[in-house]
């Protein structure tokens, strides 16, 4: 396995001096970089749009494994807004479903697994699967496309991929839950079965997010959903290796990390796991949240959602403030401390751009 990026990588030809990669290593380029989590997707209508025109019938993984939509989804919001990153469009679930795992997306609800890996046993059967070069095809073939037009502005696209407890809270559990209590049960009564099932969360999302920093992404980004579900202890003795090893694959190839977890205002010390930026999320502010990080890392966050929908007299503030409590750090990157609502009036984000590349 080759643990160099190929001549013609955009790291190696385009990408390595924009903002947002600048950034990410550490510098303060003279502009404040900005993208936006889920900036691809549901506030768009041009997203509206071409699902209208997708299959009939298709959910959300279907879109995300034709290579020609996954494209052409991740390059709208670069389009429309002017953020410094694309960010792969793709679902958490999307490496389960190319290992074999029955796997759909349920509108309202989430993502539901046919079969909940409840037991031992069950955990048996599933690390027997694989995910193939052959089936990270449409990945590959993605990523290559939305580089293509990229490369034109030297505009970096972010590779990305859900964290191994996240996998295994919603592989345990089969569908969405509150507090992920099955989960959190399944690892005390079965340890060794965890370590297990969370192994190999880890192997099949370090493949899947290096098949993306190959075909061209510039960064990877390891989102876990749940960690700040679980207590520090439980954290640190039987998650964040996990972790870790999901993102050994990316950083032997030494394109920048970035580890962001929801809720996990306790655990940003331990998020450390040898990145170069750590996300926060809406809870904790810039500041203080450098004072709990281990070592000299970036920062990425960290605007609360909920004040798209709060008009501009809201808007432009908390961005000011944001972006002033992200001085505390070596360096940031602008965004949300999550996802953009799917409500959200675009016009805002295009605003809120242009805001924080004038600060």
């Amino acid at each position: 396995m080759t643990t160099s990026l190929p001549a013609e990588h955009p790291l190696r030809t385009v990408t390595s001096d924009s903002r947002l990669i600048r950034a990410y290593r550490g510098e303060r380029p003279d502009v404040l970089p900005v993208w936006f989590m889920r900036q691809a997707g549901r506030s768009l209508p041009e997203y509206r749009e071409l699902r209208k025109t997708a299959e009939a019938g298709a959910d959300m993984l279907d879109t995300c494994l034709v290579p020609e939509l996954a494209s052409e989804i991740t390059l709208q919001p670069v389009r429309r807004h002017g953020v410094d990153a694309g960010i792969f469009f793709s679902d958490i679930m999307i490496p389960l479903r190319l290992a074999g795992v029955d796997v759909r997306i349920e509108s309202g609800v989430g993502p539901i697994v046919g079969e909940a890996v409840q037991t031992p046993d069950a955990v048996d059967r599933i690390v027997q699967l694989e995910l193939t070069h052959e089936a990270l095809a449409p990945i590959r073939e993605a990523v290559a496309l939305t580089v293509a037009e990229l490369n034109e502005t030297g505009t970096p696209l972010i590779g990305f991929a859900g964290a191994p407890f996240t996998l295994a809270a919603y592989l345990v559990a089969g569908r969405p839950t509150k507090d992920h209590l099955p989960v959190r049960t399944f690892m005390r009564r079965h340890p060794e079965a965890w370590s297990r099932l969370a192994e190999w969360a880890a192997k099949i999302t370090g493949e899947f997010l290096r098949t993306q920093v190959m075909a061209g992404a510039s960064a990877a980004q390891l989102f876990d959903s749940w960690a700040g579900s679980l207590s520090r202890g439980q954290y640190v003795e039987q998650v964040v290796g996990h972790s870790r090893a999901a993102l050994d694959p990316v950083r032997e190839l030494g394109v920048p990390l970035v580890h962001f977890g929801v809720g996990a205002g306790e655990i940003y010390g331990d998020m450390n796991i040898g990145v170069d930026t750590i996300g926060v999320d809406w809870r904790v502010p810039l500041d203080e949240a450098v004072q709990r990080m281990q070592g000299d890392v970036t920062v990425q966050g960290n605007l609360d959602p909920a004040v798209l929908a709060a008009g501009w007299d809201a808007i432009e503030p908390a961005v000011r403030d944001v972006a002033e409590r992200g001085r505390a750090a070596r360096a940031h990157v602008f965004n949300l401390g999550h996802g953009v609502p799917p409500e959200t009036d675009p016009a805002q984000l295009t605003r809120i751009v242009e805001l924080v590349h004038s600060l």
